[in-house]
């Protein structure tokens, strides 16, 4: 499975600079201090033990940063860059953690040396690491079934994801007339007939079907004689745009998707779990978050007249509707005209206050008492209003099955894709919110609450 090979190449990374890291130190307090004196240092001085806390900040600080995305570095000076970025912030997180605990002071001369030299070895380790994951030798290569628009999409994600790990050798079509062709990049290589030669003499790992059952073209002999033989992966255009993307495409599903999807196959213990995990959690959120919401209370209170709190008919699971709770951001005549779309660039119906909590997502704290009721899951589709759903609906198909699970305070789309008001955005949204129904568990929420965290502290997709 891709997401498997995901996780272990992304755990080779990590040990791997965590290892490099933890040599830049060690390396630093040679330099610095001599052979005799570093050995006494790392040995009696629990030398050891401080170079392993600075190469857990540095692996915290280059998470918060998306080092570990793959889909994200496409660019090495981009790459360089948040590099240079998540070691400085490591190197003032650090110097706070030692000034406030002393016995994890790291001499003055020893950090000096260890950050250009962690820096540098990091730099290299990455460009090299990088330019070998985007390399065309290296990598599974994929031979697509199809050339019709949903080969292309494929065709085109897989190409905007080099460091993802594969490689399209080109397409095969039952049409003799695009041999030679090129749809995108790739040139289509030969017909469906012609398949078993194509993917030995290419050397194809995995075979991407990304054409529909039609009667006299679809290639089932073939594919089920390469099935049979184990001798490459065969797999669904859908179910591997899905691994690749991290979203369900609306246009290569079908409602059997809906039917096989696996939700139903969710043990009771399993739900009860989940529900309980994400009702624990809002009420942590809850009681920590007090003196935040607070002090909100007031600056809302004296900003604007109006309530404190804003309160707004939202669809949730089964398409019931409930009332969602925020603190009020905008002025108490924003919609005297009815619902509109939030302005993408700034709404200017929204307070001084309001577009301070709204930034730092502050306005969504009385959303822990939804969750508490029931009404919301901590991690979920976010709730829409019944004008925009009705909307939507008539717009997008499929729309209607985001509510087939509680709706959320964050959400896979949230951390995915950027603030969206149209209906285009809500399309590509529902996109990934289809994936998370598809694929919902504690492991995928867990993902969610660490990247909302960092969406938070980057004020990201506001």
């Amino acid at each position: 499975m891709a997401q498997t090979r995901f996780n272990v190449r992304t755990l080779l990374l990590i040990i791997a600079e965590a290892l490099l890291i933890f040599w830049a130190m060690v390396a630093a307090a040679y330099l610095r201090l001599g052979w005799i004196d570093a050995y006494y240092e790392l040995n009696e001085k629990y030398g050891f033990l401080k170079a392993g806390v600075v190469t857990l900040f540095c692996l915290a600080a280059f998470y918060l940063y998306d080092l570990y995305d793959f889909v994200v570095m496409h660019d090495r000076r981009e790459l360089v860059l948040r590099l240079i970025q998540a070691l400085g912030l490591a190197w003032v997180a650090l110097a706070i953690l030692m000034y406030a605990v002393p016995p994890l002071m790291i001499g003055r001369g020893v950090s000096l040396l260890a950050l250009p030299l962690a820096l540098v070895m990091m730099v290299a380790w990455r460009v090299a690491a990088h330019w070998l994951l985007g390399h065309p030798s290296v990598g599974e290569k994929i031979l697509i079934v199809g050339s019709g628009e949903a080969a292309i999409d494929v065709a085109r994600e897989v190409l905007e994801r080099r460091d993802a790990g594969y490689r399209v050798v080109g397409f095969v079509d039952s049409r003799p007339e695009l041999v030679g062709q090129s749809l995108i990049n790739p040139r289509v290589l030969g017909t469906t007939a012609e398949m078993p030669d194509i993917i030995r003499r290419e050397g194809v790992d995995r075979v991407v079907v990304a054409m529909a059952e039609r009667r006299g073209q679809f290639p089932t002999q073939q594919l089920l004689d390469l099935s049979l033989s184990g001798d490459v992966a065969i797999e669904e255009c859908a179910s591997f745009y899905e691994r690749l993307t991290g979203r369900v495409s609306l246009d290569m599903m079908r409602p059997s998707w809906l039917i096989f999807s696996g939700r139903g196959r969710q043990g009771r213990v399993s739900a009860v779990v989940r529900t309980v995990v994400h009702r624990s959690v809002a009420l942590a959120g809850a009681v920590l978050s007090l003196p935040v919401a607070l002090l909100a209370a007031v600056l809302i209170k004296l900003d604007s007249r109006g309530p404190v709190f804003y309160a707004q008919e939202r669809v949730g699971k089964n398409g019931r509707s409930f009332r969602v709770y925020k603190f009020r951001s905008m002025r108490v005549d924003a919609e005297r005209d009815g619902p509109v779309w939030a302005s993408r660039a700034g709404d200017d119906r929204a307070t001084r206050v309001g577009r301070v909590i709204r930034k730092i997502r502050v306005d969504e704290i009385p959303q822990f008492w939804n969750i508490l009721r029931g009404e919301m899951n901590f991690v979920g589709p976010r709730p829409e209003r019944p004008h925009f759903v009705r909307q939507l609906a008539e717009e997008i198909p499929f729309y209607e099955q985001r509510h087939l699970i509680p709706p959320g305070l964050t959400g896979w789309a949230q951390i995915k894709y950027p603030y969206g008001a149209s209906i285009e955005d809500a399309r590509q949204k529902l996109q990934y919110d289809l994936y998370y129904i598809k694929n919902q568990g504690l492991l995928l929420d867990a993902v969610i609450l660490f990247e909302t965290v960092k969406t938070i502290l980057f004020g990201r997709g506001t």
